[in-house]
């Protein structure tokens, strides 16, 4: 069995005024990773890409060791994907929609799709726009279910949802990947939801990729560090910084420390890391 789910190297796309730059990480079998970087930041350009719903401009994928380009038609067979908002079929019911996407698949079983709908409260008779939108959510899980997935891939699934609806997804991401052979990977801004589910972190600032890994080890292996002085060889090394009249404040990585005109140094948390990647444009990131 391959070690990883999803294999992503260099992967880039040129819209003129963004790019995707070299975008590159892997995630094992059987694990959850939170795909985090602010809005805009060039999270659902990457997912297209991969999933080749745009083209991208150069890199590669692979799904269960797979090539992605020659074998696409099968590995897709394999994945499951949602936006969550079904924005090109919110007039159709559930239950039509449901019957469109199992002609895809082989191997959909409707009676796993019934009671995955009676599980999760779903009503088939509705059109898709008259589900709230975590029911949206969940009934693209139920698709995904049905019809066996490997790889689920959900692009922002939990905005927009009520702590309740969001703590619900949260719990079956968990669920999905609990026994070994499933994966996830989903996008998001929301960085207390990859404190309560996400194994490996993935983050995303201006379409490159500046941290990917074991979330645990990912926050551990940087540091926030303060002063009264930004120096040059702070601003070198600096993931994103910031300046008052009262000093500075700054993210780095443990392994460039100990640095000089530092008073202060603690672990960051998700939300700081991604903070303070917006503010890289002030930093020579490379």
């Amino acid at each position: 069995m391959c070690d990883y789910a999803l294999e992503v190297q260099n992967l880039c796309k040129n819209y003129g005024s963004f790019c995707l730059k070299d975008v590159s990480f892997d995630l094992p079998v059987g694990y959850i990773m939170g795909f985090v970087g602010r809005n805009g930041a060039g999270k659902s350009t990457t997912i297209k890409s991969i999933l080749k719903i745009v083209e991208p401009a150069g890199g590669s994928v692979k799904v269960f060791g797979k090539d992605m380009a020659g074998n696409e038609t099968e590995l897709k067979k394999t994945i499951a994907y949602s936006s969550g908002t079904f924005e090109s079929f919110r007039g159709t019911q559930a239950d039509k929609f449901a019957r469109v996407y199992a002609s895809f698949y082989d191997g959909f079983d409707f009676d796993r799709y019934e009671a995955l709908k009676k599980r999760f409260d779903i009503d088939g008779k509705k059109k898709l726009r008259e589900l709230s939108a975590g029911m949206r959510v969940k009934f693209s899980v139920a698709l995904a279910l049905s019809h066996e997935a490997k790889l689920f891939i959900f692009d922002e699934p939990t905005s927009g949802l009520d702590p309740v609806a969001r703590d619900e997804m949260l719990d079956l991401f968990r669920e999905i990947v609990e026994n070994g052979d499933k994966s996830v990977l989903f996008s998001t801004h929301i960085t207390s939801d990859l404190d309560k589910c996400a194994d490996y972190l993935t983050l995303i600032d201006d379409g490159k990729v500046y941290a990917s890994g074991v979330k645990d080890e990912i926050i551990s292996s940087h540091a926030v560090i303060g002063g009264g002085e930004m120096t040059d060889e702070i601003k070198r090394i600096a993931i994103g910084y910031k300046q008052t009249s009262l000093g500075f404040t700054a993210l780095v990585k443990k392994s460039d420390l100990p640095l000089e005109g530092v008073e202060y140094s603690a672990d960051p948390d998700i939300e700081q890391m991604l903070l303070y990647a917006s503010k890289r444009a002030h930093s020579s990131l490379s």
